[in-house]
């Protein structure tokens, strides 16, 4: 590994060539969502797959809890990290995202890995619908909650720290009376294979290329995420990594850059644009 801080050592191979992009919490931070393990990031632990096919009592605590975080996070807005990465005309841009941002500015070529969680699927006849749609079957099954929580801290993934969630009423599916599920995948659940695929295929393809894999906000915790460095590690594809903190892939980074996502990526871009104009 390069040392760290290699800031433009790192934009220099980067500013050239093909690129495959995956982005994690530390994206949308500067939106306001917090990420789960950046620096001075308190413990958090999220609801397991598991957990939520328990039964009743599982999924009444998530979405009590879903319903305030997600009214939050989705009045976020994207930043100018969200913005550098639709711009730097990735082949691939794999999120680990839930939150919708990467969409909301049109990337192209994305991927997202963990799915959305502004979808939510029926686990009795797999029937998908909006979270809009069901924030305000939320709402009007439970008044004044969101009022009576304002406080509360918001997660991630649209969840919130609250204990006390024995009273919310839980809307099942209107077709089948199935409880729902947000449409992404949760700790302990598989990411859908074709996915996986498409993304190894994408990272398998730089070396032909030249390309680099760019890794932005992720500390790779998850293997969902650190298999595919792993993957273009092994090939010998340089791997690119920028987040504030440590990662699992440090050790398989050619650049380690502890910068925060959203200037080094405008950054970038800027760099591409400048080296696409000088070859033209």
């Amino acid at each position: 590994m390069r040392p760290v801080g290699a800031e433009e050592a790192a934009l220099d191979q980067c500013a050239t060539g093909p690129l495959v992009v995956l982005t994690g919490a530390g994206l949308s931070t500067d939106s306001g969502i917090p990420d789960y393990r950046g620096p001075g990031a308190p413990v958090r632990m999220p609801m397991t797959f598991q957990e939520f096919v328990s039964g009743p009592g599982a999924q009444q605590r998530y979405w009590a809890r879903s319903h305030l975080g997600w009214s939050r996070m989705r009045r976020a807005d994207p930043n100018a990290g969200h913005l550098a990465v639709a711009a730097l005309g990735a082949g691939l841009v794999i999120t680990q995202n839930v939150d919708g941002l990467h969409e909301a500015v049109r990337t192209p070529h994305l991927l997202a890995l963990h799915g959305r969680i502004a979808d939510v699927v029926c686990l009795t006849c797999r029937r998908t619908t909006s979270r809009a749609a069901l924030q305000e079957r939320l709402e009007a099954a439970n008044p004044g909650w969101a009022r009576r929580h304002v406080h509360v801290e918001a997660r991630p993934d649209g969840d919130v720290d609250l204990e006390d969630t024995a009273d919310f009423v839980v809307p099942s599916c209107s077709d089948c009376a199935g409880p729902l599920k947000p449409d992404v995948v949760f700790f302990g659940e598989s990411v859908p294979k074709p996915r996986v695929e498409r993304c190894y295929a994408a990272v398998e393809a730089l070396p032909d290329t030249g390309g680099t894999l760019l890794v932005a906000g992720s500390s790779l915790t998850v293997m969902s995420g650190l298999r595919f460095v792993r993957r273009a590690a092994k090939q010998g594809t340089p791997v690119v990594i920028v987040n504030r903190g440590i990662t699992r892939g440090d050790d398989l980074a050619s650049y380690k850059v502890e910068a925060g996502t959203s200037e080094w990526l405008t950054a970038l871009r800027d760099a591409r644009h400048r080296a696409a104009h000088a070859a033209s």
